[in-house]
This record gives structure tokens, sequence and C-alpha cells, in this order.
């Protein structure tokens, strides 16, 4: 499918190797974004994750950065064709480079990361390769959103349930806190598949929620439902 159909907003993704997935479109329903004026995504593929955040807010700046050039350009073209055009901006470039020439702030900075390890991935695909985390390791990737991070700001992922331990600490130990956390499964029975995490740089305690998505006749649950109504077409 080379295009997706949301309520309000499409995505155009012939050229990229990430198409749209349930992962990115939770994290778009689902991040806390508050009063945040100024918005990141980080890898931002087709620009489905800034495209939710122009939906959902009021924030005046909405940008995105995305190494990969096919990626980038169907992000430029959904940017353009959105109602939300004059908002949104992609940078063809790494986070690093970013990182290295900006001195704005972000108030809010979001990302679905790459999250296979080199040892995990079989084969060089296009696809697996976008996913490799040696070329953004989480360290790489953490420390670089706390340098981005304005003093009020949160930022928010979503990684493997398996790795969010070691996320968590790594974050911490940079001085960045989790104050939510969203555990997802795809049925009732299932184990945990994802961890929704969102940082501060104030300590608190994290609020711990649970979302099953589907019912056991594979029908979306309620609460799936209910947290991504505003985009799913169908909802």
């Amino acid at each position: 499918m080379s295009t997706f159909q949301f309520k309000e907003f499409a995505i155009q993704q012939e050229k990229t190797a990430m198409k749209v997935g349930t992962d990115s479109i939770l994290l778009g329903s689902w991040i806390a974004i508050g009063e945040a004026n100024s918005i990141l995504d980080i890898g931002t593929g087709t620009g489905l994750l800034a495209l939710m955040m122009a939906q959902r807010s009021t924030a005046t700046t909405i940008d995105a950065v995305e190494i990969d050039a096919a990626a980038h350009e169907d992000a430029v073209t959904n940017f353009e064709n959105s109602p939300w055009a004059d908002r949104l901006f992609c940078y063809h470039t790494s986070i690093q480079e970013f990182t290295a020439e900006v001195d704005e702030k972000y108030d809010l900075i979001i990302s679905n990361p790459p999250y296979f390890n080199p040892s995990d991935i079989q084969s060089a695909t296009q696809r697996n390769v976008a996913r490799q985390t040696h070329l953004l390791n989480h360290v790489i990737l953490l420390k670089l959103t706390k340098d981005l991070l304005s003093e009020n700001g949160s930022c928010a992922f979503v990684i493997p349930y398996e790795m969010e331990s070691f996320f968590v600490n790594l974050a911490k130990n940079m001085g960045l806190f989790v104050y939510r956390i969203l555990h997802t499964k795809d049925t009732k029975t299932a184990d945990c598949k994802r961890s929704l995490l969102q940082f501060k740089l104030e300590k608190v305690n994290p609020k711990i929620e649970e979302l099953i998505l589907k019912e056991k006749d594979k029908s979306y649950s309620d609460s799936f439902i209910k947290l991504t109504r505003e985009f799913y077409y169908d909802f």
C-alpha cells in the first residue's frame, strides 16, 4: 500500500522502507503534549509522528530529521500535502549534524528509534538496515535528545518491552527521568510487546499503565479504539 489514509491526512510511503506501523500510531496518540510550542521528531521516516503532533497540538514549530533520502522525500511530500504545511519542516541530515548546527531547544522531542541490535540482523535488506542500532544507538539518541530539550520539556520513545529497564537506566544516567510508561500487549494473555516511555528532566515516580490491543476474536479493543480514534479512518 503506497498511501495510508488517516482521518485528517494521508501518508505517502512509496519510497521509504519503513511503512506506517502500529508502534508510531500508538506513540503519537499517547504522548502528553502539554503546552509544547516546539516539537522535534528524530528519524521521522514518512513524517507520521510529526503529522500526528501537528493534528493534536497548536505548536508553531514542528521539525523533523531524516537521514534516508527516500524517506525524506516521502516526508516532505506528506508535510506539503497536509493541512499544517506551514508548521512542518523536514531536514535531510543526521541528528548528530542537526544538533551541531542548531541553537533551538524543543519543548517535546519524539522518536520511534531503531531497536534491532546488529547481531540480530540476518540479512542486509533496506528495512533491516533502517532498524540497526549501530546507525543511531540509544546512547547517542538520548544524549542528543537531552542537548536539544528545553528546561521544562519532555521526550518520548517506543521500544521493545524487554529493553525497557536498560533504556530507562541509560536515560536516568543522563539526567532524563521517566514519568509515564505504557506497556502494550497484542492480547490479554500475550506477553508485553512494547514500552512507550516519556521522560523529563525532573525526577518523579512514573505512572505505569497497560494497553491491550485486541480482544480474543482479534477485533480491536475499546481501549485501543479510544486511544487512536482521532487518527484511524475506520474508528
